[in-house]
């Protein structure tokens, strides 16, 4: 059954996490004073303020910060800190009940992935693969956030994205469905274990950053060779923003994701504004969607919180 939470309003209480890697002092502020100009008010949890190596604290210390802010009762939102790496170590040290019967607004993207494919798939919440709040010091994006906001308020109800201006159409046609997906690496770090992203009867959206040609190649096949692909009912690819091989023998992207992709005949697009790009459109998963790959449109069929 699919959960959907409650509505955002100016006045609510955030909470924030850092359920991943560490961030600087400064960006915190920073972040917690734009929020509170927008008037919201924040919690900061433990993990926020932790930094162990590449992690921001144990594992433990994190798992039980993401719980914690499940269960306080003033705290109407959850948001992420930043990604980086560290989600996929919780996610068997999570008490995904808990959540089911204190479902709220959690928003995150990249590494936050993982924990997105988990809470959705444990407990029906609906989750939110938008902007984090260190991104509020880092760069000032209004689109995002202002998408953000509508969609966790309920203004945005429905909601239509378009293609953006790298769009192309990879297998035309349209497709309904679920919609799942996020991080093309973090996907594949689920596969093989118990939180092994579900695809069937799907609409998949993938996105990437910093890779080469030939490691999305890898990982699509991955994909393809699990039957991840196949099962979907449609596949959006976001705007990928690729590390370049230099002075080294490689292939377009475009060409191997025509190889990977045309022989499925489902319904595909890519260029979609969500991920590690500007804006970064906030995208439901777990909500009902259409998707049309040869206009390049994506269309949130209903109200993804009550």
């Amino acid at each position: 059954m699919v959960i959907k939470p409650k509505s955002l309003y100016h006045g609510d209480v955030i909470g924030i996490i850092s359920p991943a890697s560490p961030v600087s002092e400064e960006k915190i502020d920073k972040a917690i004073e734009i929020l509170c100009s927008q008037g919201y008010r924040v919690k900061l949890g433990k993990s926020a303020q932790r930094e162990y190596g590449y992690l921001a604290g144990g594992d433990q210390e994190r798992a039980a910060d993401l719980e914690h802010m499940f269960l306080a009762s003033e705290v109407k939102a959850i948001f992420c800190l930043r990604g980086g790496y560290g989600s996929l170590r919780l996610l068997d040290k999570i008490d995904y009940e808990k959540i089911r019967q204190y479902p709220k607004i959690f928003v995150g993207y990249s590494d936050i992935t993982a924990l997105h494919i988990a809470i959705h798939q444990s407990t029906g919440l609906v989750t939110f693969h938008g902007p984090m709040a260190a991104e509020l010091a880092d760069r000032g994006d209004d689109e995002s956030w202002h998408t953000l906001q509508a969609i966790c308020s309920g203004d945005r109800q429905p909601c239509c994205f378009q293609g953006n201006e790298s769009f192309y159409t990879i297998v035309p046609g349209s497709a309904e469905g679920e919609l799942t997906g996020g991080n093309l690496s973090l996907i594949c770090s689920t596969l093989g274990t118990p939180f092994e992203i579900d695809t069937k009867d799907k609409i998949l959206f993938i996105e990437e950053v910093n890779e080469e040609v030939y490691q999305i190649d890898r990982m699509l096949t991955q994909l393809r060779l699990a039957g991840k692909l196949n099962e979907a009912k449609g596949i959006i690819l976001t705007d990928f923003h690729l590390s370049p091989r230099t002075n080294k023998p490689s292939l377009p992207l475009k060409e191997v994701i025509h190889d990977l992709l045309s022989p499925l005949k489902i319904p595909c697009f890519y260029g979609l504004s969500a991920g590690h790009c500007l804006p970064n459109i906030t995208l439901p998963i777990g909500a009902s969607v259409e998707m049309d790959a040869s206009q390049g449109v994506l269309h949130i069929e209903e109200s993804v919180v009550s």
